[in-house]
């Protein structure tokens, strides 16, 4: 009956889709590029608050609304999303003189709380219930820093995902917020002195850049002083930080997600801002104790080591090599209790070792399995220390860990409604991408699932910014595993699984090694008969929709299904708008020749070509994503529609309030998913089993 009502819907729905997918209307722009001519079609759709776009949006959503919300799918879709997001979840807290500061989201709230406690075990305060704030539910909060003492909390407001927040500073003892507050912008990062007689912020301006401002407390927004950044131009990054012992200024200077610089200012004597690390040819996190900088960098080895920095002598042959390099990349560390936390991975897995300050080995923080943890937070004078683990079937799990003997205890686990881990098996395998390569992905699907060929499969990605795909709980390995299918999560070029080489191989010119390495993940899977092309979907956001667009105009024929996120698909254009000129050093920029050719030869807009049978495409993006331009997602919604010669939908859900990640109400969120999974149930043909 079920394959009935299946067959039925999909009559349906390719009914639907014939008689109202919109007419996008065609109006050729033509311009050279380095000797190229490029014509876009749909340039109209950059402009986003334009009567003709507002209209399209509408037509589109309506379009898409027709053929996903009454998909057979849907009610059991929302009921097992529910059951999947609807948790008690907590974030690491933070601790200031005993007083512990964290988020709680419970089954019934739409949005996290915010919540303190006096002492480990004390009772649970609310600081702040965005719940109450927003009849929509689309307002969250967030805490930005601490005052010493505990007294003082500096926390955001954020609107429907976008990347502007507004910061207040609430005084716990009275109650009530300073006038010390932040309008409306993107604040890249927000530090208060120790003193509490001020704080540092750096406000990012779309297309302009970031600078380092200073407020001193009690004095006017508008009296704020910039203290650096003059001069930076919009591929620039900064950020800023007090030490924890209140005695300096950090300033980080980067360009993209390979190099940076690190500038230094005594507070104690007010001295000028100083240049600690210059070069612009490695990578630096640092954290200042006792005098001594540690730097965590790549600069002796694309695996990274630390270095111990004297600020009184900066020059190079002064550095001291304090933890070498690993076969295991090193991916971070903390600076807690008077150790230093080093967070390694070991074939995409974490490894935790503590380290003396002058690099003697401690011995290892035991973790429950092979997973993911964030390392270990917390003071350099505290006594308290968390971090957390998750795998792809282990919830999220925060443990207190003990510095002094190394014991470590559960602090708050997830529970999620009807699941068993034991009834899921996780696989890492390795395959050889086009190159040579040897490249790994994680494969999660239910135990004795016999891999036929046929199984339903979500292949997902991501490949850049030195971010890393490690293990994690994730509700689409859930689903499709509990539903007889297979969820992938591939090991990109272009992450930090491997350190700063593995970053570099997947960036600027090397950028095709990230689609080949995914595309070359699909192969695997089909040859290895683990699927099918009519049984294959692909996934990806943001970076990872650039990664999705590039595979199904490169090799369309591989794929039944593609589900695109927020994506960059322009690649000519994508560094004029919002956020990408921050970008330019992990992609490159069309402005110029050389830089132009790579980008050309991959930018996913530029490839669709007329009267091919592309897979179906559900693109989702919306409005108030001040990140990654939306019109991204709308511009190649109307091309596809225009080129496509298959039957299946090219289908643009678009969000008029939510932005780029975050910012729904759970209820929204459970909302919006299953329109997602709705699409890859209908596509891939998967019948619920519950």
């Amino acid at each position: 009956m079920k394959r009935f009502v299946l067959l039925v819907a999909g009559l349906l729905a390719t009914a639907v889709l014939a008689q109202l997918q919109p007419k996008s209307a065609r109006k050729p722009v033509t311009e050279m590029l380095h000797g190229v001519s490029i014509t876009d079609p749909y340039r109209w759709l950059e402009d986003q608050n334009a009567p003709a776009t507002r209209k399209w949006i509408k037509a589109q959503n309506k379009y898409s609304d027709a053929l996903l919300k009454n998909q057979p799918s849907r009610g059991y879709l929302k009921r097992r999303l529910g059951e999947l997001l609807k948790t008690t979840s907590y974030s690491i807290p933070t601790e200031r003189t005993g007083r512990f500061f964290y988020s709680r989201q419970r089954p019934e709230d739409e949005q996290a709380i915010l919540y303190y406690r006096d002492g480990l075990h004390g009772k649970d305060v609310v600081f702040l219930d965005p719940n109450k704030m927003d009849k929509a539910h689309r307002t969250t909060v967030g805490y930005q820093d601490f005052s010493k003492d505990g007294r003082y909390a500096a926390y955001y407001i954020r609107k429907g995902g976008a990347d502007e927040t507004v910061i207040n500073i609430r005084d716990l003892h009275a109650g009530k917020d300073l006038p010390d507050s932040l309008p409306l912008a993107n604040y890249w990062s927000f530090s208060l002195k120790k003193d509490f007689s001020g704080y540092y912020y750096a406000p990012h301006v779309n297309l302009v850049g970031v600078r380092i401002k200073y407020h001193k407390m009690g004095a006017q927004a508008s009296q704020d002083q910039e203290i650096f950044g003059k001069g930076y131009n919009a591929e620039i990054g900064l950020g800023c930080s007090v030490s924890e012992d209140g005695n300096w200024l950090v300033i980080v200077v980067s360009q993209g997600w390979a190099k940076n610089e690190v500038y230094v200012q005594d507070l104690r004597d007010g001295s000028p801002i100083k240049p600690l690390i210059t070069g612009m040819d490695a990578s630096y996190s640092v954290a200042e104790q006792n005098g001594t900088f540690f730097a965590l960098t790549d600069l002796k080895s694309p695996r990274r080591s630390v270095l111990a920095i004297d600020p009184a002598k900066p020059a190079r042959e002064n550095w001291n090599e304090i933890i070498p390099a690993s076969v295991d990349a090193l991916d971070s560390f903390g600076d807690v209790a008077g150790k230093l936390y080093c967070s390694y991975l070991h074939n995409v897995s974490s490894r935790i070792v503590a380290y003396d300050t002058a690099g003697r080995n401690l011995g290892e923080v035991k973790l429950p399995g092979i997973g993911t943890s964030t390392g270990v937070t917390g003071r350099w004078e505290g006594h308290d220390a968390f971090f957390s683990f998750a795998s792809f079937t282990t919830p999220d799990t925060i443990y207190h860990l003990d510095p002094a003997t190394g014991a470590a205890d559960v602090w708050a686990q997830q529970k999620i409604k009807g699941f068993d881990p034991a009834r899921l098996t996780t696989r890492q395998v390795w395959f050889t991408s086009k190159d040579g390569a040897k490249v790994p992905m994680f494969m999660v699907y239910k135990k004795g699932l016999k891999l036929d060929g046929k199984r339903p499969t979500l292949l997902y990605g991501y490949g850049g910014f030195n971010s890393g795909e490690l293990p994690y709980f994730s509700r689409s390995a859930v689903i499709f595993a509990e539903n007889g299918g297979v969820f992938v999560d591939v090991n990109l070029r272009g992450g930090n699984e491997f350190g700063e080489a593995w970053h570099q191989a997947g960036m600027l010119g090397k950028k095709q090694n990230v689609f080949d390495d995914f595309i070359g993940a699909a192969q695997w899977l089909i040859k290895k008969k683990v699927t099918n092309r009519s049984k294959l979907a692909i996934r990806g956001g943001s970076n990872g929709g650039l990664l999705v667009g590039a595979a199904m105009t490169q090799h369309p024929e591989l794929f039944q299904a593609v589900l695109c996120e927020v994506p960059l698909l322009d690649m000519l254009r994508y560094h004029k708008f919002l956020q990408g000129p921050q970008w330019v050093p992990e992609y490159g920029s069309a402005d110029d020749a050389a830089q132009f050719k790579w980008l050309y030869a991959y930018s996913p807009y530029q490839h669709v070509k007329k009267g091919v049978q592309y897979p179906a495409v559900l693109f989702d993006s919306g409005d108030a994503d001040t990140r990654v331009a939306p019109l991204h997602a709308r511009k190649m919604t109307a091309l596809m529609q225009w080129a496509t010669a298959s039957r299946r939908p090219i289908l643009l859900h678009y969000e008029t309030q939510s932005g780029h990640s975050g910012g729904e109400s759970l209820s929204q969120e459970i909302e919006h998913a299953s329109l997602s999974y709705a699409f890859l149930f209908w596509q891939l043909g998967i019948v619920p089993r519950h």
